[in-house]
């Protein structure tokens, strides 16, 4: 027997939470083991809920959908995250992509492509929906990955030479995490070494603290 996708559904309007959860339970391999209104709820209960997919909103008091989608790859790596949202900005979908989230829907999608991205990104595979394709403009020849806020702050902690493991200290995440990390940034980049990492960033006032956009 296959085992039931554990489903867990993140929004603050209730209502939108309550119809997408009647929708996913018409489904017989599929558990909606709970919604929550807010990222905070998310990282609080994530050990406890265990889902496999979160669809998560964008927009939520306290802590908002990306900042809660990295938390929780952080922490389960394996957790996919669909953002669910009515945000059709070619911004927003970049930077859901460039947090970790396998999926991008729209929340005027058809109901059953609420369980088509599921099964897709369950599948091990990315999943926008066709809304979303259509407001992604192939990259510039040249351009550079945005960095996540995460990014940003490991970058000046390594600029700053500490260790992988110092950082981990520091904000309190695995050292593996913080290795993850150091790679996509040296990628994003384009950097090879730790002492490019440390002259990109004193090039770019991240030292300085300037608040330089990466």
């Amino acid at each position: 027997m296959t085992s039931l996708v554990r489903v867990l559904i993140v929004d603050d309007h209730p209502m939108v939470a309550e119809g997408i959860q009647s929708i996913l339970e018409s489904y017989d391999d599929i558990d909606v083991i709970g919604t929550l209104s807010t990222g905070r709820e998310v990282i609080d209960q994530l050990d406890k809920l265990n889902p496999d997919v979160i669809l998560m909103d964008l927009n939520m008091p306290d802590i908002g959908g990306l900042s809660a989608t990295e938390i929780v790859l952080e922490r389960r790596p394996g957790t996919r995250v669909v953002i669910l949202t009515m945000h059709d900005n070619p911004e927003y979908i970049a930077s859901a992509l460039s947090h970790g989230a396998v999926g991008y829907l729209l929340k005027d999608v058809p109901t059953d492509e609420i369980k088509q991205a599921i099964d897709v990104v369950m599948d091990g595979e990315k999943y926008l929906c066709t809304g979303a394709q259509g407001s992604i403009a192939p990259k510039a020849n040249g351009a550079r990955e945005a960095l996540t806020e995460r990014e940003q702050t490991i970058l000046l902690q390594l600029a700053q030479g500490k260790s992988n493991k110092q950082v981990a200290g520091a904000l309190d995440i695995s050292v593996r995490t913080v290795e993850t990390h150091r790679k996509n940034i040296k990628r994003k980049l384009g950097i090879s070494s730790t002492a490019g990492l440390t002259r990109y960033a004193m090039e770019h006032g991240v030292l300085q603290g300037t608040g330089a956009r990466l």
